[in-house]
């Protein structure tokens, strides 16, 4: 056996054999997907197609279709695609004579751009800062945000939710001093840092109040009581961070507001308008901070006036046994005739009406009859008078 191991036919074999298997080992690596590759929109992007030899052909498929977007291939088997958009995206494969040699896929999308940030304190402590996008980037992104005080030259972290593009940072001092915010958006493709300059107190604007409520008042037609209480974010110490509110009302339906100013939080309506729901909002502002903003209305809440209770509808039986909404009739449902009494009792009642009617036309015409004739006859002796009186004139006239 050592005699056949050592013959040279055996040594030529065992040579064949460790020069073939790196590589097969390499073949099998190159045959594996390389993973994400990212290209800029509008842009010529190269794929390389692995360890594809010079002069050696190869064919390029996307999405296993040979069908590509505008491009060339090179000699050493890369492919360039010329000004992507965004239909080049996708899954890439070369192969050769053997079979597939390299696959990657291509994702396609901008660097990041300058961000447009705005910041409100819902509080003295506690600032929220929000940004969004001024370049579409089609691609995932990290953000990461620092805050720095004028006074105190320290970057400090304000805690970044990527979900909803937004920090969240605490300071006590945040009213007191001119404060800078750094955000960075990174991608795939670069990064990319926007300053915010801001003087906090300027953006204090409290959340709305809260639990408003509506109550009427007994026996006045046209008053309100609204109360509310203090927005939940906002410090417990009311009488060192106290709030100023603005109430607002008006008739459901009309376009006009009546306002009123107010430190409480509870105050009356006084001419609320009769019998009409009324609707009404809340929104506070810091007392100290001239320059702070108005919160946000609070939701509407809508009621209606105390009103005197209304008669009671006489052919509602009180001591009825059902109530006024029950759905169906407490007579029998079979259809049943009146009888003849009340048939005739009904032709007697319309008779009746109808000798009264005739009656009343006979009354009128003797009225009316009865004042034409008086008339007519005053006429006549005022006529016969006239005629006497012309006539003795005129005997008095004559000559004797």
């Amino acid at each position: 056996m050592p005699g056949l191991l050592s013959s040279p036919v055996c040594l030529t074999v065992i040579w064949f054999l460790s020069l073939s298997l790196p590589s097969s080992r390499a073949q099998i690596q190159t045959n594996e997907v390389s993973g994400v590759q990212y290209g800029r929109l509008l842009s010529n992007v190269t794929l390389a197609c692995g360890n594809s030899q010079i002069r050696v052909p190869v064919v390029w498929h996307l999405n296993n279709s040979a069908v590509l977007p505008w491009h060339k291939v090179t000699s050493d088997g890369r492919l360039v695609l010329l000004r992507v958009d965004q239909s080049a995206q996708g899954n890439y494969s070369c192969y050769d004579n053997d079979g597939l040699l390299h696959s990657v896929n291509l994702r396609l999308g901008q660097p990041p751009g300058p961000l447009h940030i705005s910041c409100r304190l819902t509080n003295h402590s506690h600032a929220r800062c929000y940004w969004r996008e001024s370049v579409k980037t089609f691609l995932p992104a990290t953000y990461s945000a620092f805050l720095m005080g004028k006074e105190k030259n320290e970057w400090k972290p304000c805690n970044v939710d990527v979900t909803h593009k937004h920090c969240d940072a605490e300071d006590y001092n945040f009213y007191n001093t001119l404060h800078t915010l750094n955000v960075t958006e990174t991608n795939a493709l670069g990064s990319h840092s926007t300053y915010f300059y801001m003087r906090m107190y300027e953006k204090l604007k409290p959340d709305p109040p809260e639990s408003v409520v509506v109550v009427k008042v007994e026996g006045f037609p046209q008053r309100l009581m609204v109360s509310w209480r203090y927005p939940s974010s906002w410090p417990k110490d009311y009488d060192l961070f106290s709030l100023q509110f603005q109430m607002r009302y008006r008739p459901q339906g009309s376009n006009y507001w009546s306002q009123i100013l107010t430190r409480d939080n509870e105050v009356m309506i006084y001419d609320a308008l009769a019998g009409h729901l009324t609707e009404v909002e809340v929104r506070g502002m810091d007392e100290h901070i001239s320059e702070s903003q108005w919160s946000e209305w609070s939701p509407t809440v809508i009621s209606r006036p105390w009103e005197a209770s209304r008669t009671p509808d006489p052919t509602v039986n009180p001591d009825s046994d059902y109530p006024d909404n029950f759905p169906f009739t407490t007579q029998p449902d079979t259809v049943t005739t009146k009888s003849d009494n009340s048939v005739l009792q009904d032709e007697g009642n319309l008779g009746l009406v109808i000798l009264l009617v005739l009656f009343s036309m006979v009354i009128l015409t003797t009225v009316f009859s009865l004042i034409f004739f008086v008339r007519m006859r005053q006429r006549r002796q005022e006529h016969t008078t006239k005629q006497e009186l012309t006539s003795m004139l005129k005997m008095k006239a004559m000559p004797i």
